[in-house]
């Protein structure tokens, strides 16, 4: 790259820190990397030309098939309240949009449970995530760098719900793991898995 293009991008990117600082004061400690840490170096990285073009994340959705207790209102029900837990959020219960009848599902039946998490909840549950959860993760060698949708989301799943601090063992009736979809607004999933790793989701080494 040359010299004078090094110098412009690094212009932009001490303009974009001073838009940072002079803005959203509220200190939530993931929210606050991401615009001190990550967008500088997203612009000296990628060259965008103002701070609307950085990619962010947009939502965290979180998904829980629970197809196999579907008839069981109290097994239903606590694997939702985990999801809560977890979350910190109400969860949405999901319905069958159509009969099949060889998994004996009726069209309108419940049959999982998911949570959209933004904003600060969002920013929270990420922390946690790459914090504490995956840590916990048995012979954890980092998360897969496979998983993008080719528009810039990454999704993720985990096993158990018991590697979330949350969730107690003996309250634990069955061992389940949910779907996990970062949303962001990037358009490529280069630029996705930049954002993600500068952000300290920790991805496996190729």
């Amino acid at each position: 790259m040359a010299k004078k293009e090094v110098t412009k991008q690094a212009a932009v990117s001490k303009n974009v820190a001073k838009e940072i600082k002079a803005g959203d004061n509220r200190e939530y400690r993931l929210k606050t990397h991401y615009q001190t840490v990550v967008v500088p170096q997203m612009v000296a990285k990628f060259g965008y030309k103002n701070l609307h073009q950085v990619p962010r994340i947009e939502k965290i959705v979180l998904n829980r098939g629970l197809g196999d207790c579907k008839d069981n209102a109290k097994s239903f029900q606590l694997a939702v309240q985990e999801m809560e837990q977890i979350s910190g959020q109400k969860a949405v219960i999901t319905k069958a949009t159509k009969s099949v009848a060889n998994f004996k599902v009726r069209e309108g039946m419940n049959v999982g449970a998911k949570v959209t998490l933004r904003s600060a909840r969002m920013y929270d549950f990420l922390d946690k995530l790459i914090s504490i959860v995956l840590p916990r993760v048995r012979d954890f060698k980092g998360v897969s760098t496979k998983s993008f949708d080719g528009r810039g989301n990454y999704a993720m799943g985990v096993k158990e719900q018991l590697i979330f601090p949350e969730i107690s063992y003996d309250q634990v009736e069955k061992t389940r793991g949910m779907d996990i979809c970062i949303v962001t607004t990037a358009k490529t999933d280069e630029e996705a898995k930049e954002l993600l790793a500068l952000m300290g989701v920790p991805f496996a080494r190729n």
